[in-house]
This record gives C-alpha cells, structure tokens and sequence, in this order.
C-alpha cells in the first residue's frame, strides 16, 4: 500500500460496482482514494431509469425479491426507506396455446409437486404423466447437475417444460429451461434430489418455501435510477469512463490503465470482460468466467393513454409453445399501485431469449409495432402509445447452466490467490438485485481488510 491511505478500483460501474465502491468508503474512510471505472457514459449498468410521459419508469429490472434483506437495508441505510414500495397482490398469467391461463400456483419456477396446479395449462395425458410421476424410479446421483428442461422433460414431458416452466426461466435469466441448470438455479431441489427424493414430484413438495406473510417483490416509487445516485454520491469516488482492457501485477498492487497502480481491485464485470482482465494473471478463472455465456433482451415501456383496459393482473409470461415475439408482458399500471396514480397507462414488453439475439437487434420502430401487435394479441388492447422507450441490454444476463456452481468455485479459488483483487457481479451466485448488493459488500469487506493492513 503506498502512503497512509489506501488506493482502489472498482471495474464496472453497474449496481454491483456501485454498492462496493460505496461499502469501500464506509470501510476505508474519507481519505481513501476510490476510482470506478466504466467504459459506458452511464452508471448503474442493467439498471436503468428513464423518463416516460414526463415521469421516471424502470426499463432495465423492475422489482426485487422483497423478502431478502440486503435492499430494504442498503435503503434504509441512505435515507431512502420511502421509496420502498410493494405490489398491488394480483396474479400474472401464462399465454399458452393462444390463450390465457392463471399462473399454476404451489410450483418451484412453474416445476409442480402435483398435477394439480397444472390443470388447464396443460393436455390430460400430461396431467396423467404427472400424477403418475411418483411411482417412476428416479435416477439421481448425489452432486448431479443437468438443465432444468432436462429433469422436468424427462419426468414430466415437453408441455410442462414449454407451457410452465420456461415462461418463468425467461422471465428470471432471459433463457431456458434447456439452458439453465439445477443445482445454479434451484438450489433447494439440488439439495432435496441430493437427499434422496424418490421423484421430482417430492423433490418439488420438499423444496417449496413455506408460505411467508407479506409481498414477495418490491420496487423503488421512483425507480432503480433514485438508488444508482444515492451510491455514486455516498462513494465519493472518482468516475472514469473508461473500459479498463488489462490487469497487472506491480509491486505488492496492481496496475490498470488509465488508472493507474492501486493497492487493490474489485472486478465487478459480466463474465466476458472479467475473462479477459484475468487472462494474464488468473488463467483458470478466466477460462471459466469465458464459459459463462450471456443472453441479451430488449425492454419497450409503452406509456398508453389514460383509463386504456389492460387485464387486471400483474402481468402476462409468454409459454415457449407460441410464435409470439414478446415473452413477457408486465401490466405495470396494474402491478403497482403508485403507477396506477399516474396520467397514464403503463405496459412493458419484454423480447429476447438465450439465442435469440436478433430479435434485441431489430429497430425501434420495428420492436414498438411488435410490442404493440403482441400485447392486442393477448389482451386485445390496441391504443397508441402516448409514448414509448425501447431499451436493449446486449449480455444482460449470465446464463447459470449446468456446471455453473464449479465455474464459479474456480474463480474464487483462484481469485482467493490474487493477494488485493475481487470479483463481484450477477455471473456469481444470484442475478437479481439483493444478491448482487450481496456479492458486492462481500467483496468490499475482503479487498478493505486486505488494503487496509
């Protein structure tokens, strides 16, 4: 460490940066030198806050898991407890042979633990295949890992993988269930299968959460933009909008260009540049971060006119067994409550699966008509917007498949070796926003406890 006070760099300006940036500070005090570095010219990463019909609208992630700590704290901790909000309670639904279904209940990522939640979702002979799941020997070697499409195919047949568990994947990761695995996903099955489970069915029974009082999402009344600033202000650090190409050991530090020599780094990038900011120092965990693949998406927020008829329900996911371009539909006017207070109408389309980058690519105007086509498909609502956003997030989103739990355990192993680097970020142990402010203040805690000493 040179000088008395610590010197350090996070890469990557997204959420994850941002919340260790933030953790740094508190950690190493006012006179610590903290950089951020970030090749976009904005902060916040996958999350994005807009203006729409005058006001502020999400079109990056929307919401988050409500029942997990780490958000509802970080708020509280910057003087932002008010801006928690919660959903109004009403229940999506799954578009499905060109119709509407209720979301099954009683499911583990829409994998049931009977035929029951399923009825009218799927044909007769599934729902036969399904009741009859239990008495069919499962064959599950402890410490297994093989994607979600694979397992519930095998036991339960392709309507359920295509009808109700994709949907939910697509939702989540921007993927599939043939591309998600397991153990990475739905750890409390892996471990239910683990000890013996004698189907999926009593895997699913025996792995459901029990029922907890109180909403499972929450959001931010004025978007993720409100959170994004609050941590930029409270680290205090500098903003370099560069993409930082390299990692060099020098000295007891290390070196990145434009930057600089730091005592220590936090790398807080998608799997591809984090790959390549190991190669020279940490080959196995760059070659395992390079077998994370990603998934792109696109958002179009329309702002419809005012009192414009869209279901009363939280939204709509989009079954695999249709040609509709849209996999998700979310009714943000009526999922919250707070956007139901506004002037107008607020829908959002979702596009874009694991593979399926050339839908993202397409042009505004092209993605807008799509949007608007799919959503009179499904609800029958055909008003023009009185304004619209498409958004495109190009790698937004790792895609854990099977083996992803070792990939990621190379990389800390091997990272454990850096003496002063980190790594944080949705590629580790969780994408959504409360396990990355995880990862990050995980990775804060170690890097100070290292520069500081």
């Amino acid at each position: 460490m040179t000088g008395s006070s610590p010197n350090v760099l996070v890469v990557g300006g997204g959420i994850s940066g941002l919340v260790a940036a933030y953790r740094l500070r508190q950690r190493l005090g006012a006179g610590a030198r903290i950089v951020v570095a970030d090749g976009a010219q904005r902060l916040g990463g996958k999350l994005r806050t807009v203006d729409l019909a005058g006001e502020p609208v999400d079109v990056g992630a929307e919401a988050f898991i409500a029942r997990r700590p780490e958000l509802p704290a970080l708020l509280g901790e910057l003087g932002l407890a008010d801006q928690l909000v919660y959903p109004a309670g009403l229940r999506p639904l799954i578009w499905s042979e060109n119709a509407l279904h209720p979301l099954p209940a009683d499911t583990l990522m829409g994998i049931p633990a009977d035929e029951n939640s399923l009825r009218g979702l799927v044909d007769e002979r599934t729902l036969a295949r399904v009741a009859g799941e239990r008495t069919v020997p499962l064959d599950w070697t402890p410490g297994d890992d093989v994607s979600v499409g694979a397992l519930v195919g095998d036991r339960f047949g392709a309507q359920v993988v295509r009808r109700s568990v994709d949907p939910l994947l697509g939702g989540v990761y921007s993927g599939l269930a043939d591309t998600i695995g397991v153990r990475a996903a739905l750890p409390t099955l892996a471990a239910a299968l683990d000890r013996g489970a004698t189907s999926l069915s009593a895997a699913v029974a025996e792995a459901l959460p029990p029922r907890a009082a109180g909403p499972v999402f929450g959001a931010l009344r004025d978007g993720y933009g409100v959170l994004l600033r609050a941590l930029t202000d409270a680290a205090g650090a500098e903003i370099v909008h560069e993409r930082i190409e390299a990692l060099d050991r020098d000295g007891d530090g290390w070196s990145a260009d434009p930057v600089g020599r730091v005592d220590g780094v936090v790398l807080a990038v998608p799997a591809p540049q984090l790959a390549e900011l190991l190669a020279g120092v940490a080959p196995r965990a760059s070659a395992a971060a390079a077998d994370i693949p990603l998934a792109s998406s696109a958002v179009v927020a329309l702002a419809l006119p005012a009192g414009t008829d869209i279901p009363q329900n939280s939204g709509i996911l989009v079954a695999t067994d249709t040609s509709l371009g849209a996999k998700a539909f979310t009714l943000s006017s009526r999922k919250w409550p707070h956007l139901a207070e506004r002037e107008v109408t607020l829908v959002r389309a979702s596009f874009g699966r694991f593979g399926d980058a050339a839908v993202v690519d397409a042009p505004d105007d092209e993605l807008i008509a799509a949007a608007r086509r799919d959503l009179a498909t499904v609800t029958g609502v055909s008003a023009e917007p009185v304004a619209a956003h498409v958004q495109r997030w190009h790698g937004g989103l790792p895609q854990y498949g099977p083996g992803h739990l070792e990939r990621v355990a190379v990389i800390e192993q091997e990272i454990a070796g850096l003496d002063g680097v980190e790594v944080s970020g949705a590629l580790l142990r969780g994408v959504g926003v409360p396990a990355c402010v995880a990862a990050a203040t995980t990775a804060a805690a170690r890097l100070s406890g290292r520069v500081a000493r």
